[in-house]
């Protein structure tokens, strides 16, 4: 039996995080197939520095919403409007496919096969920053995933690790693989490196615990940056702010940095490790199970809880050049293998499975 990449597809995506830079590496990618990809946005309206990354990718149509995204607070009447604009775009477009980056619309009575792809959730996001199980107010928000993730007809996750978590908070599955990120390594580039530290995300988020960094910034003998939305920690002497960045200003700031910095509690892939890497950064990351499996010994590892382990790991790159150079290389050569041809090539195989399923099942109820 031929199986059949699908024409067009609708995809989900948000404008507040790192789910934006997967889903236009994805669509990039997935040029070479020809592919043509509705993008249906949430969260916030694009800004213009995102609209601008948008132009070079040909196969791409953008339809933008700000509707609340599940994991905001009370969300729901924002995600059941947002389900309706879906439901009104795919009577609109005729997709061969739906690639959900979300859990909630899983639920959606779709025409077309479903694929959803988990980032992160907020049960396993708690249970690694705050070592306890979600409160009730979440309860809501894990019946709307699971329901979603039951009626999808395929899961992925970004790690086994974030695999074996989703299948254990709301399995478990009976489709279901691991797809690793990608980062067009063309993007990034090793300029004239500067003996300082580098980091960058949301500088409220726990999981990315860069507050942990930033407190123990004069404990270093380099300077600390960090680029981020978000309030200042009261302790960071040693560390310049940078504010939010565009990805052409994250790709000039990791040029020139010798050593990237994520001491992270959770991190269920880590796309900035992956874009420090590329740019010729040794990498030090917080000690999560994800984080291993990604990187293995292309990286070092400290007990995100631990300060003193973080410092001497730190301090070992900075005073060891030889060592950093050893694992700048290995981390670039890690890297290296997230490779953009072969991230599009294992979902174009996953769209043709579901896509010639989802037709063969319309034929047959066709001649019933």
């Amino acid at each position: 039996m031929t199986r059949t990449l699908p024409d067009t597809i609708l995809m989900t995506t948000d404008t507040v995080g790192g789910v934006w830079t997967y889903s236009l590496e994805l669509c990039t990618s997935l040029q070479q197939f020809d592919i043509q990809v509705c993008l249906a946005t949430m969260g916030d309206h694009l800004s213009s520095s995102q609209w601008k990354s948008t132009k070079k990718i040909s196969n791409l149509v953008i339809e933008e919403s700000d509707y609340a995204l599940e994991w905001m607070d009370d969300p729901w009447k924002e995600v059941d409007e947002a389900g309706q604009w879906l439901m009104e775009l795919e009577r609109k477009i005729e997709p061969d496919l739906i690639h959900l980056n979300n859990y909630a619309h899983g639920a959606l009575p779709w025409n077309a096969p479903v694929l959803m792809v988990g980032h992160s959730c907020v049960l396993s996001w708690w249970k690694a920053t705050r070592q306890e199980d979600a409160p009730e107010k979440w309860n809501t928000y894990a019946a709307r995933v699971k329901e979603g993730l039951k009626h999808a007809d395929y899961i992925v996750a970004v790690s086994y690790s974030l695999l074996d978590q989703m299948n254990g908070l709301y399995g478990p599955f009976s489709q279901c693989k691991c797809i690793y990120n990608a980062r067009d390594a063309g993007d990034f580039y090793t300029g004239r490196k500067k003996d300082m530290i580098f980091s960058m995300g949301r500088l409220w988020d726990e999981a990315k615990n860069i507050a942990s960094l930033c407190e123990n910034s004069s404990r270093f003998s380099w300077p600390v940056y960090v680029a981020g939305a978000g309030d200042i920690p009261s302790e960071s002497g040693n560390v310049t702010f940078l504010g939010p960045l565009t990805q052409p200003e994250v790709a000039e700031w990791l040029s020139r940095a010798r050593i990237y910095v994520m001491p992270a509690r959770y991190e269920p892939f880590g796309l900035s490790v992956l874009e420090a890497a590329l740019s010729g950064c040794a990498l030090v990351l917080g000690d999560l199970r994800t984080l291993r499996e990604v990187w293995g010994s292309a990286a070092l590892y400290a007990d995100p809880d631990d300060p003193e382990e973080l410092r001497r790991r730190i301090q070992s790159l900075i005073q060891n050049p030889s060592l950093r150079r050893l694992m700048t290389r290995k981390a670039g050569e890690k890297a290296r293998s997230y490779s953009p041809r072969r991230f599009a090539g294992r979902y174009a195989d996953l769209y043709r499975e579901l896509t010639t399923a989802g037709r063969n099942e319309r034929l047959k109820k066709a001649t019933l």
